[in-house]
């Protein structure tokens, strides 16, 4: 038996969607995708990653937690865990608008719903889209994995200083996962 093809939806179509029941709705190529809540631990990493880039980057950038951006494709939503955008094009948004590209630093931690590929994925489709550099972060690995736009990547670990973006300060990997 065939199953029916859905049709894929839009960004434009999903701004105009009542209110969906549940928790966060992101848009996928094409299929929106419910993300659950963030557990706990998962929230106290986003403000230690958060707070530290702030602190780090000052007024030049705005750090933000739960962020969501339209990519170039129209059916693509996200929202990144953490990201950092400059001050300049933050302020740029229309306050009835959407931030449109990646913003310049997305950070996405696992959490039990992830699946690699779709973190791979997220990765790929945030540095095609203006994203400098895409972090993931895994507290059960305890690991900070780094990609950026040139295609270098790195992991850093338990004891590792971690090099900050637009800054050059450090931050230590141990003080993430306190």
């Amino acid at each position: 038996m065939a199953s029916a093809a859905t049709a894929l939806v839009t960004f434009a179509e999903l701004e105009q969607m009542p209110d969906l029941p549940g928790d966060r709705w992101e848009l996928h190529e094409g299929e929106l995708v419910r993300v659950p809540p963030p557990l706990h631990g998962h929230r106290l990493i986003q403000r230690i990653i958060q707070r530290t880039l702030e602190r780090s980057l000052g007024h030049r950038f705005q750090v933000e937690i739960e962020l969501g951006f339209r990519t170039l494709d129209e059916h693509e939503y996200r929202v990144a865990d953490v990201a950092a955008m400059s001050s300049d094009r933050w302020r740029k948004v229309p306050r009835n608008g959407y931030i449109e590209g990646a913003p310049e630093l997305v950070i996405e931690v696992i959490s039990p719903s992830n699946r690699a590929a779709v973190i791979r994925r997220t990765g790929d489709l945030c540095l095609a889209n203006g994203c400098l550099q895409f972090w993931t972060v895994d507290p059960k690995r305890r690991t900070i994995q780094v990609r950026d736009r040139d295609g270098l990547e790195a992991e850093y670990g338990l004891g590792d200083q971690l090099p900050l973006p637009f800054g050059g300060e450090l931050m230590d990997v141990d003080a993430v996962f306190e």
